[in-house]
């Protein structure tokens, strides 16, 4: 969400001061996958079918019981049945396949701050059920606000017994109904007679948090899975020989892309597909013409978020269609377009660069993501210089007189 938006000074101060920090939030769910569509949204309980059309800008600071908080909201495309599934089982899964993705990248990207407090969730999902023998379907809201140090644990920790302390020490609710409650001895409320005589066992948190005792979900529950370890990043051979070594191999693909896009494309005749080095990696630079009517003028802003929705957005998907035999052998494309308005060549053109790697485009290919999510979580060079580009803000700004 846009700083400008929050009325609170403080809340406004914090958002513009973390948002490259807000964005990595975003890269992140980007480039996950989860089980079913999950899009960040201000309104919950949407259709998908109405999704694309509403604001996805929800990951903001927020007020909870005096608390600062990062406040994520969205909508999760799954539907669950009611017979099979009961009201915490629903709730659990969605925490499983949504919010501990959203929350170790949360959790990564502030580690150093000293915001916030805590971290709060709200996840929609929808459910299936028979109401008088007629089949319907609604959406239920799902709420975890976690303390941050809680969140560190939970994240960090290997020990499941470590994780599901540090969890039980947020407030899990499902349609403003607490769930996996505690009593007020400390234990779990949906514990059967048998756990109550009988508690679990587990490693002792550190001492820096005191902890309190665990609380085991109900025994139909998936268990929290410990994070798995990052694998070691490969280091790709970037060296002269091995670049031109790839673009041989790759120019089969190229001369068909050349031959059979260009009507659409408008590649530029004496710059052909090449692969070039950026930010520690291989890309392969498209390099095209962008022409927009004289009344599209404006800034470089507008001009390039132009460029992006009515050119660029449309060569996304053909484009990776000729390369999807060699995603491992690359890290992206930059789309490399020359900005003119009108049909004349006086001026300069306005030269953008939009540089994604490949898992963000296959993302936004499979309607996982947003325009506007891409381009957060690329690189947008306007002359040479790395810019932030709002696509909506930039199109509707009133042209400069």
């Amino acid at each position: 969400m846009a700083p400008e938006e929050i009325r609170d000074p403080e809340l406004r101060a914090l958002q513009q001061k973390y948002r490259s920090e807000l964005k990595l939030i975003g890269t992140a769910a980007a480039t996950h996958s989860f089980p079913f569509h999950f899009y960040f949204s201000r309104k919950l309980g949407l259709a998908e079918k109405d999704q694309p059309q509403n604001d996805q800008r929800s990951i903001q600071f927020d007020r909870y019981k005096d608390r600062v908080v990062l406040k994520i909201t969205g909508n999760y495309f799954v539907s669950y049945s009611a017979e099979l599934l009961k009201p915490e089982e629903r709730a659990r899964q969605t925490y499983e396949n949504v919010m501990l993705p959203l929350l170790r990248a949360a959790v990564q990207a502030l580690d150093k701050a000293d915001v916030p407090q805590a971290f709060a969730f709200e996840i929609s999902h929808h459910v299936r059920k028979k109401v008088i023998g007629v089949p319907s379907e609604n959406a239920e809201n799902v709420v975890l606000v976690i303390p941050k140090v809680s969140a560190q644990r939970l994240v960090l920790s290997a020990d499941p017994g470590v994780r599901e302390v540090a969890l039980f020490q947020g407030e899990f609710y499902l349609n403003a109904v607490p769930i996996f409650s505690r009593t007020p001895k400390g234990e779990s409320a949906h514990r059967t007679a048998a756990q109550q005589t009988a508690p679990a066992a587990v490693a002792t948190p550190p001492a820096a948090v005191p902890a309190p005792p665990a609380i085991p979900l109900p025994t139909v529950a998936v268990k929290v899975s410990a994070a798995p370890a990052e694998p070691a990043p490969r280091v790709r051979d970037s060296s002269p020989e091995a670049v031109k070594a790839l673009q041989k191999s790759l120019q089969p693909a190229i001369d068909k892309l050349l031959k059979e896009l260009d009507s659409q494309a408008h590649f530029v005749s004496y710059a052909p597909p090449t692969l070039i080095q950026f930010h520690n990696g291989v890309y392969l630079q498209v390099s095209v013409t962008t022409t927009l009517p004289p009344a599209q003028s404006g800034s470089q802003y507008k001009q390039s978020a132009l460029a992006f929705d009515q050119h660029i957005a449309h060569l996304i998907r053909p484009v990776l269609a000729y390369f999807k035999d060699h995603r491992g052998e690359f890290d992206g494309i930059d789309f490399s377009t020359s900005i003119r308005v009108g049909t004349g060549t006086e001026g300069s053109p306005l030269a953008v660069e939009f540089i994604s790697p490949f898992k963000l485009l296959s993302a936004y290919a499979d309607f996982d993501s947003t325009g506007q999510q891409l381009i957060d979580a690329s690189f947008v060079l306007i002359n040479g210089e790395r810019v932030s580009l709002n696509l909506q803000g930039a199109e509707t700004a009133s042209t400069p007189q």
